[in-house]
């Protein structure tokens, strides 16, 4: 006895309805709580290392049907017309659009450790092969920092002078002294300065950067002491990726047509 394909037919349909509202684990006034909003909250939640189990489902579905609520009220009150949401939902939207592709541009354009090796040698050589035990006096004029000079010279005490007339906070209170850095953790006429002078000396003539006035004493040296690769390699690919996406952005700008209406013509 052959069955009605009409009725066939009917009968996958009402199945195919049934698997589809089964599929979503929950409903509010009708509208249903996605199994794919669970899903997605489990996937997040596991990639950070949490386990979820049951109870772990059990409350991502109560606050998807505590949010769901909420969300109905603001849209029965219509704040999803406001000007205000509508301007904060667009931009929410473009920051997870365009994050979701950067990290897709990086996971499909990844730094290679050769890279990386190559990076980290060249921080090697800027950093130098000797690193500075370094104290400053930091005074706002040339003449005030000669007259810290004259002081020294008449036997004053550096620490003790630093204290009194230093201009930089960070150091101003331990003396004037800065630990150990290499040359390149400090703009060049400071770092020129240091590398010539001997331990225990200071400058004789004082020392011009972008901050003021120097007067400098080393301290001690001793023969550089880079951190192992292992221990900076995450942050030199993140330096790398930052400059990668800075490239990509630079590039996208110089291909595109860009009309720029904001700015009003000088008169």
């Amino acid at each position: 006895m052959r069955l009605n394909t009409q009725i066939i037919g009917a009968l996958l349909l009402t199945g195919a309805a049934i698997t589809a509202q089964a599929a979503d684990p929950a409903s509010v006034n009708g509208k249903p709580i996605k199994q794919s909003l669970v899903d997605y909250i489990v996937k997040d939640a596991t990639a950070r290392g949490q386990k979820v189990d049951d109870n772990i489902r059990a409350i991502i579905l109560n606050k998807l049907i505590s949010s769901e609520l909420v969300a109905q009220e603001a849209q029965k009150s219509g704040l999803d017309k406001q000007s205000d949401f509508l301007a904060k939902e667009e931009l929410m939207r473009r920051e997870l659009l365009v994050n979701s592709y950067l990290q897709d541009y990086i996971k499909k354009n990844p730094i290679s450790d050769a890279t990386l090796k190559s990076e980290y040698d060249k921080y090697k050589a800027a950093m130098g092969d000797k690193e500075f035990k370094a104290s400053h006096i930091l005074v706002k004029t040339e003449q005030e920092a000669k007259d810290v000079i004259a002081q020294l010279a008449k036997g004053g005490d550096f620490a003790k002078i630093a204290k009194e007339k230093s201009l930089d906070p960070g150091s101003k209170e331990k003396g004037g002294d800065l630990g150990w850095f290499p040359p390149a953790a400090m703009v060049k006429p400071f770092s020129d300065a240091v590398s010539k002078l001997q331990k225990g000396s200071y400058t004789t003539t004082p020392v011009q950067t972008q901050f003021g006035w120097h007067v400098i004493k080393l301290e001690d040296a001793r023969d550089a002491q880079p951190p192992a690769f292992d221990k900076v390699k995450d942050e030199l690919r993140n330096s790398l990726q930052k400059q990668q996406l800075e490239k990509l952005v630079a590039d996208l700008r110089a291909k595109a047509k860009i009309v720029d209406n904001s700015k009003t013509a000088v008169k």
